[in-house]
């Protein structure tokens, strides 16, 4: 089978350093942190009283408010992004055969807005159901995908990908193979999570996964610091089209890069720590580069996963030596998560937007709130500490892995 080419061509979204693509970007370029006092419930009594909250956000530019009531807080975020990038697109239904376009999205909670909420209001009744009849639709994972593709009549492959942290990039890797493949013009992909609530901050207290530097919250994410204590939970939705480059070409579409590859693999290690040596990471960019048809010397730039856990940062570091080699000394790293925090399974949509826009801008964006560089880490490594640097990126990867060992990398490329 003859592959065809695969191209982004629309971008959007809603995160907590911005409501749409040029906020998001510029704030993240210049080094800006989301992380702030949590607002949305009285966090006094946790463990951990801040997070990366998207701020700002108006749900009635995109929904009316009875319609607004039928969804879960992470399908306002998904469905806003979508809009955003279908215009950003210029794909309609007079350019664009939207039966050949699908949606491909992923989520590694869904409705936890609305599974809390709902619960809560039966635990403080008197035993009698009295649950709202838009509960299971509201809250399931998979609702999002679907809720874009009526919104838009898109009537292509719809479904949604659950793999923890690498949800999102392992749907925007299923879109890529489906398009090039020839199953679809083009798909809208990414993913959403809306965990910021009670049941969120305190089961990932109770994991002990999170940061506790209530005092600072703006540098607790800090990724590669050795007084780095955990993650810092975020929000929102980032939404990518991929297209069949000749369709793209042929209705006189903008193109931000080329989606080239994609990896996938499991540490089969643990539930929530990576494997030590960074063997699952090893796999998962060793196979996307294959699959790209690329060499380690032909990367420029790697987005990392890079939580600001204590292990995870170094299994990825390893992982990164171990597959670069010499090359590694000569590639930019950086974890954009020290600005955004962690938003779960829509981390990877956010962070390829990142990538995207490296690649096509030749601005790395930094690594910031490091203060301390770990001793533990190899200080050869270039982590774009601190502040943004300027490069020609012709490729890069995107890095994302979940609880469960589940690893997923995306490769992009400047497009020719």
């Amino acid at each position: 089978m003859q592959l065809k080419r695969v191209v982004v061509t629309g971008l959007g979204a809603v995160t907590p350093l911005g409501n749409n693509v040029n906020d998001y970007w510029n704030n993240l370029i210049n080094g800006v942190s989301g992380a702030a006092p949590i607002t949305r419930f009285d966090a006094s009594k946790f463990k951990t009283r801040f997070a990366c909250e998207v701020k700002g956000f108006n749900v009635e530019e995109y929904f009316d408010r009875k319609e607004a009531r039928k969804l879960d807080t992470y399908t306002w975020y998904g469905i806003a992004a979508s809009i955003q990038a279908m215009a950003d697109s210029g794909m309609r239904a007079d350019n664009t055969d939207f039966n050949e376009v699908g949606v491909i999205w992923g989520s590694g909670i869904g409705g936890l807005d609305t599974f809390q909420n709902e619960t809560f209001a039966f635990a403080k009744g008197d035993g009698t159901p009295r649950f709202n009849p838009f509960f299971i639709p509201k809250m399931i994972a998979d609702i999002c995908s679907g809720h874009i593709s009526m919104r838009f009549g898109l009537r292509g492959p719809n479904f949604t990908t659950v793999s923890a942290c690498a949800s999102s990039t392992n749907a925007m890797i299923d879109a890529f193979n489906y398009i090039r493949m020839g199953k679809a013009l083009a798909i809208v992909t990414g993913g959403s999570e809306a965990a910021i609530n009670e049941s969120g901050i305190g089961g990932f207290n109770a994991c002990q996964a999170m940061s506790t530097r209530n005092d600072e919250p703006s540098k607790a994410s800090r990724p590669y610091d050795k007084d780095r204590d955990g993650f810092v939970l975020g929000e929102g939705g980032g939404a990518i089209i991929l297209e069949e480059l000749d369709h793209a070409l042929a209705r006189g579409a903008k193109i931000y890069a080329e989606i080239v590859g994609g990896g996938m693999s499991a540490d089969a290690h643990h539930i929530t720590a990576p494997h030590p040596d960074g063997l699952g990471a090893t796999l998962v960019m060793t196979r996307a580069l294959k699959d790209a048809g690329m060499n380690p010397e032909d990367i420029d730039y790697i987005n990392t996963h890079g939580t600001s856990t204590p292990l995870g940062d170094l299994a990825e570091l390893k992982a990164i030596t171990n597959v670069f080699g010499q090359h590694a000394y000569k590639m930019n790293i950086s974890s954009t998560k020290s600005m955004t925090g962690h938003l779960l399974g829509a981390a990877g949509a956010i962070e390829a937007i990142a990538t995207i826009l490296a690649v096509k801008n030749g601005i790395i964006p930094p690594t910031i709130n490091n203060e301390n560089p770990d001793p533990d880490l190899d200080p050869k490594l270039n982590l774009t500490l601190n502040t943004k640097q300027t490069r020609n990126v012709d490729a890069a990867i995107s890095n994302t892995f979940g609880f469960g060992g589940h690893n997923a990398a995306v490769v992009i490329k400047k497009y020719n």
